[in-house]
């Protein structure tokens, strides 16, 4: 059970059920009227926080940063919506409701005339008690009855769902340059030389004198060979280019609605009034 000293810096601290599940974010405290002890706390359950449930301290334990409580997070969330739960005070009947759907005992030695939630003011024994949560919630449908004037108007309300979109990480690509080694073979032309020997007469007009003597002539041959070397050139540029595809998906939700019953003779027509005569 989560003590009178350890309530400080608890509103905002995550809940975690008994399976180890997160159901949500501590919203706010309720004291006992005459003891200033705490009893209960509120947890922003639901889609994107939109609900408020009540949780007995006497089952919660906070542990570090977190707060972990002995139910499960389903009967969290299904637990009875009464007016406090956006409010400053747990009525008695609220209380003895909540207990016994919880199943635990309100036996800690404290009255049970009443819960107040933090008000935004000095608290007991010296304790900062200021509304540390935010005061938005979402809209509580009345369990004790509802409000008519002197013309027996009603007011009905009902639940519509909110829906929204969040961004979440579904993977990464990354992009890696590697390097591999292939085998080429290139054509290419090469030249050489070669002697041949020419002969030619000599006209006799051009004979000119002989001489008998061993003589040599020497000429240099020449030819190409392949040279093979490598240069790196630039062929393509690569970039990871994101594109935002959209799709449809239908999403439910449980809401409520407030309708209508009624005892004695009246106009039925409504579809919205259940008739029951008495």
């Amino acid at each position: 059970m989560i003590s009178h000293t350890q309530i400080d810096n608890l509103i905002g601290m995550t809940v975690y059920d008994a399976n180890g599940d997160r159901v949500g974010e501590v919203q706010n405290l309720y004291l006992d009227d005459e003891s200033g002890r705490p009893e209960w706390m509120t947890v922003k359950t639901g889609w994107f926080g939109m609900h408020e449930s009540f949780v007995p301290l006497s089952a919660a334990t906070r542990v570090e940063d977190r707060v972990q409580v002995d139910f499960d997070k389903s009967r969290i969330k299904d637990a009875p919506r009464v007016d406090a739960a956006g409010g400053q005070h747990l009525s008695a009947e609220e209380e003895r409701e909540l207990y016994r759907y919880y199943g635990v005992n309100s036996g800690t030695g404290t009255s049970t005339t009443g819960r107040t939630g933090i008000p935004g003011q000095g608290g007991r024994d010296g304790v900062d008690m200021s509304r540390r949560g935010t005061a938005a919630a979402a809209a509580s449908i009345p369990t004790q009855g509802s409000t008519t004037d002197d013309t027996g108007d009603l007011t009905l309300s009902e639940e519509r769902l909110r829906v929204g979109t969040e961004s979440y990480e579904t993977g990464r690509v990354r992009l890696r340059k590697y390097v591999v080694t292939e085998q080429q073979q290139v054509t290419v032309p090469v030249t050489h030389e070669e002697v041949r020997v020419e002969r030619e007469p000599i006209a006799d007009g051009a004979r000119g004198d002989v001489d008998f003597t061993e003589v040599e002539r020497e000429v240099t041959l020449h030819a190409e060979r392949p040279v093979v070397d490598t240069e790196a050139v630039p062929v393509e540029r690569v970039r990871l280019v994101k594109e935002n595809v959209t799709e449809q998906e239908t999403v439910s939700g449980q809401v409520r609605k407030e309708r209508l019953e009624t005892d004695g003779a009246l106009d039925t027509s409504d579809d919205d009034i259940d008739p029951r005569s008495s």
